[in-house]
């Protein structure tokens, strides 16, 4: 079994949902030589969050964020956590809801997704900045 592992910096976002597919299979051109195995994105942060879905609606995306918004709201009196803004303690639950890494299986070379499937970042900030993550592949 073959590991290849990555860590990277993407681009500083605006709060929301976006595709990062595509930087993702960018950054480990090694990807190539796995038949079968798996990759591994894991977040180096406790505000921001990765999971899979829609690729093809950006209007999903912007659900997402309306929905997950009235889930966890801001400015809630219970907070204690607040020292870097109203926006800090609801992105970390979001982050915690949503998960720190996911899985993909490779198969000859390739992410092996469904046809509408596509590698979000789910950024909980207003100022969230460039985030961190380490790409991990491995297999046959």
């Amino acid at each position: 079994m073959t590991f290849y592992q990555k860590e990277i910096q993407l681009s500083s976002r605006t709060r929301g949902y976006h595709l990062i597919t595509d930087e993702i299979i960018q950054a480990i051109p090694e990807l190539k030589n796995i038949n079968v195995g798996q990759l591994q994105v894991f977040i180096k942060h406790t505000s921001a969050s990765l999971t899979i879905n829609e690729n093809a609606d950006p209007t999903v995306r912007l659900d997402f964020e309306t929905h997950i918004n009235k889930m966890i709201p801001e400015d809630m009196p219970y907070y204690k956590h607040d020292y870097e803004g109203s926006d800090d303690m609801p992105a970390h639950i979001k982050a915690s809801m949503l998960g720190c890494s996911v899985s993909i299986p490779v198969t000859n070379g390739k992410l092996n997704l469904g046809i509408w499937q596509g590698i979000y970042l789910g950024e909980h900030r207003n100022y969230g900045g460039s985030r961190r993550v380490v790409i991990t592949a491995f297999g046959n």
